[in-house]
């Protein structure tokens, strides 16, 4: 891009800031601090798109679809936390979301910061991870030009699957390939082009939204609880005992009991009350309300 750069917001020099360097370090980071304020006005200047991507992506994956994160340095790192979380939380399949990173798995621990201007190998890697409609992509790149996330969202376009960008400077690039696009403003950083900072910040504020809101939306809480998660540790199998306390409001023995009998299945145990039932009545019952906890009182018995 040369000198295009240049325009980009995330690329610009903030010449309000004092030299950092030469502040005591309380001072330092009290101007990181401020600067870290705005991030969250700017990530709410964009909610209606990312409301729109939310809806979209709930829709592909209703369908039996994936969700593809695909990045470059911090913003492809950003999108493996995002993804590998999922399961844990929110008992989904591993495949359900995945996440692309320009250079492998290795980038995420040593960063390959030319693989990024790579354009081809973002559609060669999407292709190669089987993405298919009706699967949807998320191309996140805080300049919204990253030619590796480019590629990825030209060619997912091109194979019928939907596509939403990220980026943090308006008008990027990635629109022109994008369903929806989610850009939000975060300006220049405390330090000229450090991306993992507010931008990196905002990122991980949208990723949070998409990843989150989606699973509400396809029923994966209760109210505002973690119903669906896995209890693979001595502190989730802690959180799933507390969860079945306040979602089923019975106390710490009985709710260890409902666990026990529903095989360690937490949703299970809580249907288990809602419906007055055995574990199997209530497994049979989410079964046939899609396992919505929410809709087991809508099915007929």
């Amino acid at each position: 891009m040369g000198s295009e750069w240049n325009s980009l917001g995330t690329e610009t020099w903030d010449r309000t800031l004092p030299d950092l360097a030469a502040l005591p370090t309380l001072e330092c980071v009290q101007h990181m601090n401020q600067a870290d304020h705005a991030v969250a006005s700017a990530v709410e200047a964009v909610l209606p798109q990312i409301a729109e991507a939310v809806d979209i992506i709930v829709g592909r994956l209703a369908q039996g679809g994936h969700l593809f994160y695909v990045g470059a340095g911090t913003s492809g790192r950003l999108g493996v936390l995002d993804a590998v979380e999922c399961p844990p939380t929110f008992n989904t399949d591993p495949d359900m979301v995945q996440a692309l990173i320009a250079g492998g798995p290795a980038a995420i621990f040593r960063a390959q910061e030319g693989a990024e201007d790579n354009r081809v190998q973002g559609g060669v890697d999407l292709d190669a991870a089987g993405a298919r409609a009706p699967d949807a992509v998320v191309g996140i790149s805080a300049s919204g030009n990253t030619p590796y996330v480019l590629g990825a969202l030209e060619w997912a376009q091109r194979a019928g699957l939907k596509t939403i960008s990220v980026s943090c400077n308006p008008l990027p690039a990635a629109s022109q390939l994008s369903d929806v696009t989610i850009a939000v403003n975060t300006g220049p950083e405390v330090l000229m082009g450090s991306t993992r900072l507010k931008a990196g910040t905002a990122q991980k504020m949208v990723l949070n939204m998409l990843s989150t809101a989606s699973m509400i939306r396809l029923g994966k809480t209760y109210k505002n609880l973690m119903v669906d998660m896995r209890p693979s540790n001595q502190k989730l199998r802690d959180r799933a005992v507390r969860i079945v306390m306040l979602a089923a409001e019975v106390d710490r023995p009985k709710a260890e009991q409902l666990i026990q009998e529903a095989g360690g299945n937490t949703k299970v145990a809580i249907a288990m009350v809602l419906l007055h039932d055995t574990a199997d009545a209530a497994r049979n019952r989410l079964a046939e309300a899609g396992h919505v906890l929410a809709r087991v009182g809508e099915v007929p018995r």
